[in-house]
Formats: C-alpha cells, sequence, structure tokens
C-alpha cells in the first residue's frame, strides 16, 4: 500500500505558491494554476499537481 499525503487545502495552495487565497479561487473559476479536485465544498490539490504546474510555469532567465 503506498503512502499518500494529504492534499492541499486552497490556503495551502495559496501560501505555497505566495498569491492570496482569492487567486485560488480565480484559478478554478477561470483556469489555469494547478489542477484542482472539488471535494464537495472544498478545492483540494495533490502536492504532486501543485510541483508539476509550478515546473511548466519556469521561464529561462
Amino acid at each position: 500500500m503506498t503512502s499518500r499525503r494529504p492534499l492541499a487545502t486552497a490556503q495551502e495552495i495559496a501560501d505555497y505558491c505566495g498569491v492570496p487565497l482569492a487567486t485560488v479561487y480565480q484559478w478554478s473559476s477561470r483556469g489555469g494554476g494547478p489542477k484542482l479536485i472539488k471535494v464537495g465544498r472544498h478545492l483540494r490539490a495533490r502536492w504532486d499537481d501543485i510541483e508539476s504546474w509550478l515546473d511548466s510555469q519556469t521561464i529561462a532567465a
């Protein structure tokens, strides 16, 4: 059996990415940002999806 990390909350996503909580909700409604999962009324994300999305945002300096 594989050990899984708890899903990230919307607030944890915002804190980790350094953006306001409202931005996470905008990503949910408008698209963009990491893949989000709706669990009941709550937004969650897998940490791997957050990391993958951040990696895809890397730009060459």
